[in-house]
């Protein structure tokens, strides 16, 4: 089955569709990772949201941010998710392509930093990112800093 990309402002988003991020934010996050954290942060208002939908249903996201956001120096792409209903169909690569794009389009060409899941650094590193620093705890799963270029 085909995944339809698209992308939005905060203000763009209609309520059903905020609610299905949300949901799927939930459930892998929250729920299936048992990770009990605010992820309602504040950050979602300033955020390019980037949506993978199929047979009309959220199946994809990202949340993109411009520089000074997460990090002072980097923009970032975060809450990076897929639905269990269409893990293993390799969308994780043209997720984080489309984002790319998105963030380009929307914030200009700069460095990128993630807070990679650990066990996900060797996809990342296909993408281009490189680990920095130790791995670390978040929300008490591993995590290692990743970065795509060098801040200007």
């Amino acid at each position: 089955m085909t995944v339809e990309w698209t992308h939005y402002t905060f203000e763009q988003l209609d309520v059903h569709l905020l609610y299905a991020i949300l949901a799927l934010r939930q459930e892998v996050f929250v729920v299936e990772q048992t990770c009990y954290y605010q992820d309602a942060d504040g950050k979602d208002q300033q955020a390019i949201h980037v949506v993978g939908m199929q047979d009309g249903k959220v199946v994809a996201y990202t949340r993109i941010l411009d520089r000074g956001i997460s990090y002072p120096d980097y923009a970032s792409i975060g809450r990076v998710v897929t639905s269990p209903t269409v893990r293993g169909q390799g969308l994780g690569r043209p997720l984080m392509d489309y984002s790319m794009r998105v963030l380009y389009e929307h914030f200009g060409e700069q460095a990128v930093k993630i807070s990679a899941q650990a066990h996900l650094q060797d996809f990342y590193g296909s993408l281009g990112y490189r680990g920095v620093g130790e791995e670390y705890l978040e929300d008490g799963i591993p995590h290692r800093a990743m970065v795509l270029g060098d801040p200007a």
